[in-house]
């Protein structure tokens, strides 16, 4: 597992993680739609993931959930930089109930982020505009391009947990193994 700390004045992270693991995790963000949220994104990625989180959520959780992006996003870079022996593209739509969303992704060391989910609102006591943030946060950091866009769905909840399951899922294909490929680029770098 590799770890990553970030202490700032509204948050303090650490992050652990085994991109080759078996999905199993342990979070406390300090914000539990979050942790629901990370601990399925865990599970499909099959992404061994440690979070904790001490953020100012007696604000808001808008700091502990776009900061958890941000190192969950630069340790990801960190461990999969430079690909090689990757498949380097993922794809996935997923089902929830009536919800479905998409995630394209590319490990392409640009960071580039299309986010398209009608959201509104809360669940719960979460704020659904956090989940833009979260995915902004990551994706940039993670230096990857992915377009996450909702096929269909209503309910709130079902879209979001779609949102992080199509990324998860994307991510597991996108760093498939395979010897065959090398550096999966015509530049010979990544």
């Amino acid at each position: 597992m590799r770890t990553k700390t970030r202490t700032t004045k509204e948050t303090d992270i650490t992050i652990s993680l085994e991109l080759f693991g078996t999905g199993k995790s342990k979070i406390n963000s300090g914000v539990g739609f979050l942790d629901h949220m990370l601990e399925s994104f865990a599970k499909h990625s099959l992404i061994d993931l440690e979070i904790t989180c001490k953020g100012d959520t007696h604000i808001d959780d808008h700091h502990s959930v776009e900061d958890i992006g941000i190192v969950l996003g630069s340790l990801f870079a960190e461990v999969i930089y430079p690909v090689k022996e990757m498949e380097r593209f993922g794809s996935a739509n997923l089902v929830m109930d009536e919800a479905c969303v998409s995630c394209d992704l590319d490990l392409s060391n640009r960071p580039f982020i299309v986010f398209e989910l009608n959201l509104q609102g809360k669940v719960g006591n979460f704020d659904t505009e956090l989940v833009e943030e979260f995915f902004r946060a990551f994706v940039l950091n993670a230096k990857i391009s992915a377009h996450i866009i909702q096929l269909r769905g209503k309910n709130q909840h079902h879209i979001i947990e779609a949102a992080f399951k199509a990324l998860a899922v994307a991510l597991r294909r996108a760093t498939t193994k395979n010897e065959r490929i090398g550096i999966p680029s015509t530049k010979d770098v990544l």
